[in-house]
């Protein structure tokens, strides 16, 4: 009977006495499952990210000690085992995501999915990218106000750039503390930009804007494409340094794509690389969210500002192409701003949606693609000065 009763002081049940609001973030985890799997709202992260948090709020289950990783310092000392904390599997993945491997590899992979064309046939559309950036300064302001220390408002604030991994470079570096609700609000908005966008985008232009039809972008060579990610790996490297592991990345795939002279591992690291680490980077996001640090005021905080920050880079890239449209002789259509945020190729294709159904003669798809594929660059510059700032 003793044995029996010892048994069953160790399992799972037993403990959620203790601690109830474990209750509350399995709810919250089938919720986002839901989501991933039947709404289909970024399921390729939100799943194992979502998962990752129903493991590391299954009591007694001790895969992720957030002991380890306390204060913003990986504890190498408390990784040998012996003590009071044996780590687990989620602790021994979370390093990647700690040490900065795996959003820099996500980047890679991106890289390797990504065509520059557009941008390189249209470099005003880079503009349109770095105005959209300001829903992160803007969000970084606004976060200082409520209470957040620089880090803190930094972390938010890049939420602002509709871009993932970009999110979790900086928050890790940053602060951590605040990974797991900061890594769900980037990738839940991600999810939502066809429902974020078109409100915003409407709003802020006329019938007529929206109307305009864009010339056909001229071809860029296969020497362009190949010179483009060196040129912009140098440049940003001396511009902003801390920029360079993102950026260099990001750019070293795309090299990998446009040469032709690495076939094998261009479709590695669009294929097996990116899946393999995209599982490891959800899961072990995911598993930040325990809820002590979930379950506070401040993520509600986290999740509003998100929004709002996502909703200024919006509005930024809309505004900015209206105003040039005032000095331009070929006008650019105002929707294609809006792709300024760098939700790839999501943004693209609501730019072109909202577009149709005012002008169905209008195809702004690859309009929109270099203010897009501009967005990821100009996220990845961002996240350097907050990072050079207040790193």
């Amino acid at each position: 009977m003793e044995t029996i009763i010892n048994f069953l002081n160790q399992t799972g049940f037993s403990m959620i006495a203790d601690n109830w609001k474990v209750l509350v973030m399995i709810g919250i985890s089938c919720l986002l499952m839901y989501l991933a799997i039947v709404k289909k709202f970024e399921p390729m992260l939100l799943l194992p990210i979502a998962f990752g948090m129903l493991l590391t709020n299954l009591p007694g289950s001790e895969m992720f000690h957030e002991a380890l990783f306390a204060d913003g310092h990986v504890h190498w000392d408390l990784f040998g085992g012996g003590g009071e904390i044996t780590p687990g599997l989620i602790d021994y993945l979370y390093l990647g995501v700690k040490l900065g491997i795996y959003p820099c590899l996500i980047f890679l992979g991106v890289g390797a999915m990504t065509d520059f064309g557009p941008l390189i046939a249209n470099p005003k559309s880079l503009l349109l990218g770095g105005a959209a950036q300001v829903g992160i300064f803007a969000t970084y302001i606004a976060a200082s106000l409520m209470g957040f220390d620089p880090a803190e408002a930094s972390s938010i604030g890049i939420i602002g750039g509709a871009d993932g991994p970009t999110a979790i470079f900086v928050t890790t570096q940053l602060a951590p503390h605040l990974l797991g609700p900061i890594a769900v609000a980037a990738y839940s908005y991600m999810a939502l930009v066809p429902v974020i966008q078109p409100p915003i985008m409407k709003a802020l232009t006329t019938k007529a804007e929206r109307q305009i039809v864009m010339t056909t972008l001229r071809p860029v060579s296969k020497r362009e494409k190949i010179i483009f990610p060196i040129v912009i790996t140098i440049f940003v490297a001396l511009l902003v340094p801390t920029a360079t592991p993102l950026v260099g990345c990001l750019m070293l795939g795309n090299l990998f794509k446009e040469c032709g002279a690495v076939e094998r591992l261009n479709k590695t690291a669009q294929n097996e690389l990116m899946n393999i680490v995209t599982i490891m980077l959800g899961i072990s996001v995911g598993a930040t969210a325990t809820a002590d640090t979930f379950l506070a005021w401040d993520t509600i905080k986290i999740i509003v500002m998100g929004v709002i920050a996502f909703g200024l880079g919006t509005a930024g890239g809309v505004l900015l192409a209206k105003f040039m449209n005032l000095f331009l002789k070929n006008k650019i259509n105002p929707l294609i701003g809006s792709a300024g945020v760098s939700a790839v190729p999501m943004a693209a294709r609501v730019s072109q949606v909202v577009g149709q159904k005012e002008n169905p003669k209008n195809f702004l798809l690859m309009h929109a693609m270099g203010p897009n594929v501009a967005g990821v660059i100009g996220s990845a510059i961002a996240a350097g000065v907050l990072l050079a700032l207040f790193g």
